[in-house]
């Protein structure tokens, strides 16, 4: 039932983004760092690095905006993907691979209505803390007049006024309307429509290798494996569209680096000023956060979680 799709996607949603959100913020911090302006080395060193300077749940900036928006977004993603199938499936016949997509695309571009905002209010606040970090280690140097720093012994609790998404939302809504929080779509539809296509298909073919019988779900560790293969492959597929999408999102920035006026002016200067290779930035942190979060996704969506506790109700209202 749809109740219980949507109630399964919002499980899954909060439990996966719970799980792996300080890799999703290293991955964000890492994709805006431009033009030689290099703060953090790799996954690990960026997170070492927020939880020296802004504290242990400084990796969990921005999952409250997740947290309450990842519900709608997965139950959306899920339940309009089981919906095309279900009408592109009308005649009774197995689903081509074509129509498999369709609905896979269907699926992307319906989630883009949550997707856009929740990202938007999201990078705002995962890389606050990259740019507060900037913002301190360009006064210092310019106070020591030195262009090197040592962060082993001058790191230092970034102090900064701490903006909510409540505070970002209203400013948003003020000075651009409602096309502010959905700046970045054009780029959103480009990463989320693609990723759909991949995904949902070859989670259905992977997950059928695992099925005895076609009458019979797959047992769930093969639902998790699918789901974390399929995830991980379209995550990297679409990983410079991210990148777009993130540079584009961006409203701060930090010392040198560049601005962008859309899609082909962002793809432009990435390649002209940080190589083909930048488009690949956080790739593997995209994959370690998709993996799992829809691995989990799956495996409460196959299980029937919602469904568990729905037939629960009338007995506790008996």
């Amino acid at each position: 039932s749809l109740p219980a799709k949507l109630i399964n996607g919002g499980i899954a949603g909060l439990i996966g983004v719970t799980c792996v959100f300080p890799i999703d913020l290293a991955k964000t911090r890492l994709q805006n760092q431009q033009n030689g302006q290099r703060l953090y080395a790799s996954l690990s060193d960026c997170l070492v690095k927020t939880i020296r300077s802004e504290g242990y749940f400084g990796m969990y900036r921005g999952a409250a905006v997740n947290l309450t928006l990842v519900t709608p977004e997965k139950a959306i993603k899920l339940a309009a993907n089981d919906f095309f199938r279900h009408h592109l499936s009308k005649d009774g016949k197995k689903l081509t691979l074509l129509r498999e997509m369709l609905a896979g695309c269907g699926a992307g571009t319906c989630q883009v209505i949550v997707t856009t905002p929740m990202e938007m209010l999201k990078i705002q606040l995962q890389d606050a803390g990259r740019i507060g970090m900037w913002t301190l280690l360009a006064c210092a140097r310019r106070r020591e007049g030195r262009k090197g720093w040592d962060w082993a012994v001058k790191a230092e609790p970034v102090v900064e006024t701490r903006t909510t998404a409540t505070q970002i939302t209203r400013e948003l809504l003020r000075s651009k309307g409602i096309a502010g929080l959905y700046k970045g779509l054009g780029a959103t539809l480009l990463r989320d429509v693609p990723f759909s296509i991949v995904y949902f298909p070859l989670f259905a073919n992977l997950n059928k290798l695992g099925q005895k019988d076609p009458n019979v779900k797959a047992p769930f560790y093969v639902s998790f494996l699918s789901g974390c293969v399929a995830g991980s492959t379209a995550a990297v597929a679409v990983n410079p569209c991210d990148v777009i999408k993130t540079r584009l999102q961006s409203l701060q920035r930090g010392v040198n680096e560049d601005t962008y006026s859309g899609i082909l002016d962002c793809t432009k200067k990435i390649w002209q000023k940080e190589g083909p290779t930048a488009f690949f930035k956080g790739a593997y942190c995209r994959a370690l956060v998709i993996a799992p979060l829809f691995g989990i996704a799956q495996v409460v969506y196959f299980i029937g979680i919602a469904e568990f506790l729905l037939d629960m109700l009338p007995k506790h209202r008996a």
